[in-house]
């Protein structure tokens, strides 16, 4: 069996953090699906999902640390090209993914214990988004 969500949210711009954990919980408890996988899929090119400890010190170090490993106030090639201003945005998303799997075991995703699943938006401008959650399984 195959059921399929959306999760609709605004964003106030790069380094905003969403966590999506419960909301992804909610959407598998009313699946019917016991055991298989879950699948969080964030359309397009300036954004990211992956998973941290969600707590205020690493809601701060996660865009402070991509901001030394991406600089946002360098030139990239991109922005020669679409004059966005956010090319290092692309290759933040592109570092970090857009998606990621999580199995499902007796109705319950099988996340460490300080584990959540977070979008975090890396446009340089706020954003409506939505997430694609994809379950499958029995």
């Amino acid at each position: 069996m195959v059921k399929t969500d959306i999760i609709r949210f605004s964003t106030s711009g790069t380094g905003d953090i969403k966590n999506l954990t419960d909301k992804i919980a909610d959407i598998i408890n009313n699946s019917e699906i016991n055991n298989g996988t879950v699948t969080i899929f964030a359309p397009g090119s300036t954004t990211g999902i992956t998973t941290i400890e969600y707590e205020p010190g690493l809601k701060v170090d996660f865009p402070e640390i991509m901001e030394k490993l991406i600089p946002s106030d360098i030139e990239y090639k991109h922005d020669q090209t679409w004059h966005d201003g956010n090319g290092f945005s692309h290759l933040r998303s592109a570092l970090v993914g857009v998606d990621i799997t999580v199995p499902i075991v007796d109705s319950s995703m099988t996340l460490g214990t300080w584990q959540q699943i977070i979008f975090i938006e890396f446009d340089n401008r706020s954003r409506e988004r939505h997430i694609v959650v994809q379950i499958m399984g029995e």
